[in-house]
């Protein structure tokens, strides 16, 4: 009996704990690239180029990938489904300004729902660009539960940083 009472209490303190969190998240990462804007753009804006530095694309080499809608910029539409690691979901270009920014619908289907927008900034002087990756949300029950034990800032955040270096990589000369 004691037992019970300890599990419903700490069940207790989790839910109270979740609801304390916020209904929206923001993470976001940025980076220094010595490349021009008209260099790192291409990258962004066309999703057949992110093969080449999505740290996800890394996780599961043997994803489905599909590709429609337009070839690249607003419109352009990327679906996976793969391992536990990358899940199942879809994005689509909804913005897509020459040099600047992209900004893109992502929305995830397993192993959880969710559905979030993804911006690109790119900001150009003298050959360099200064690139701010950026995901905002909702948090549903579920999410601010899991945010009572893991940082999804710490969690994505490092995902932005390899998928930003994988950008310098291929940028700059």
């Amino acid at each position: 009996m004691t037992f019970l009472l300890i599990v419903a209490a700490v069940v207790a303190v989790i839910l109270v704990l979740a609801t304390t969190k916020p209904n929206t998240f923001r993470i976001e990462r940025s980076a220094t690239i010595k490349a021009p804007p008209e260099k790192v753009f291409p990258l962004l804006n066309d999703f057949r180029q992110w093969a080449g530095w999505s740290p996800w694309e890394k996780m599961d080499p043997s994803m489905r990938r599909t590709h429609n809608g337009a070839a690249s910029g607003t419109g352009a539409k990327y679906e996976w489904e793969g391992n536990k690691k990358v899940g199942m979901g879809r994005m689509e270009i909804t913005r897509a300004t020459p040099s600047s920014q992209v900004v893109i619908q992502l929305d995830f289907l397993k192993p959880f729902e969710a559905h979030n927008v993804t911006t690109f900034n790119l900001a150009g002087s003298t050959g360099t660009t200064n690139l701010t990756w950026v995901m905002e949300g909702t948090n549903n029950f579920m999410s601010k539960a899991m945010s009572v034990f893991v940082s999804m800032d710490k969690m994505i955040g490092k995902d932005f940083e390899a998928g930003l270096a994988n950008l310098k990589a291929l940028s700059e000369p």
